[in-house]
């Protein structure tokens, strides 16, 4: 396995912090029926956890610009009255990040879910404390990509890409990083899976949270 020195780690939301599967799937079948689209079996959403919902809503739903903003406002309407609080945080993720703060790292977070939500999950369930910098997406910044996210993230801690890596379950989160020429390490404990983060290169791919205690030095 291989090791890694960098001392600033930005980890993904859902499918690397927390498990959010409920809420992001029951607010997309709130969004198909107030949009009187066909509601799709919970096992056929999955997809929806981890990219852009912009993204999901014009290639798996076939949206044109004005439904995707449309269909946005439905799925919020639910998601961040109920929907964001329908989530678990992962088994071992608060020891890890306290290991990981103890070991000197400095953590953020860098999601594609809306910040303003990604900041009061995870003050419910008591993680903002390890984070210096929570950034997610902000359309009135433009910031509505990974890539874009971690930069703004980046530009808050003035990092230098030398020593920061990023921590994700998806290919976004792998691609996002190394289009800002960083690192990414791949967890297989969330929604993505071996073949997935290998064919888009994750740096180093881990089963559990405790496992990335054994990649940092």
């Amino acid at each position: 396995m291989a090791k890694f020195t960098q001392n600033i780690i930005l980890f993904d939301l859902d499918g690397t912090l927390t498990d959010s599967a409920e809420g992001i799937i029951r607010s997309a079948q709130y969004m198909q029926e107030k949009m009187g689209m066909p509601i799709w079996q919970s096992e056929d959403l999955h997809f929806m956890i981890g990219p852009p919902l912009r993204e999901s809503f014009r290639d798996a739903f076939h949206m044109d610009e004005t439904q995707i903003e449309q269909g946005i406002l439905h799925f919020r309407e639910r998601y961040f009255s109920v929907g964001l609080f329908e989530n678990i945080v992962y088994t071992g993720i608060p020891e890890t990040l306290q290991q990981l703060r103890a070991m000197g790292k400095r953590l953020a977070v860098a999601t594609s879910k809306h910040q303003s939500t990604a900041i009061r999950i995870l003050e419910h369930f008591g993680l903002t404390e390890y984070f210096e910098i929570i950034g997610g997406d902000d359309q009135a910044s433009a910031r509505n990509t990974k890539a874009k996210v971690i930069a703004y993230v980046m530009e808050q801690l003035q990092a230098d890409t030398t020593d920061i890596i990023m921590v994700g379950d998806r290919k976004f989160d792998i691609e996002g990083a190394h289009t800002m020429h960083i690192p990414a390490i791949g967890v297989l404990y969330g929604y993505g899976n071996q073949q997935e983060l290998t064919a888009c290169g994750a740096d180093a791919i881990v089963q559990t949270p405790q496992d990335l205690l054994t990649v940092f030095i």
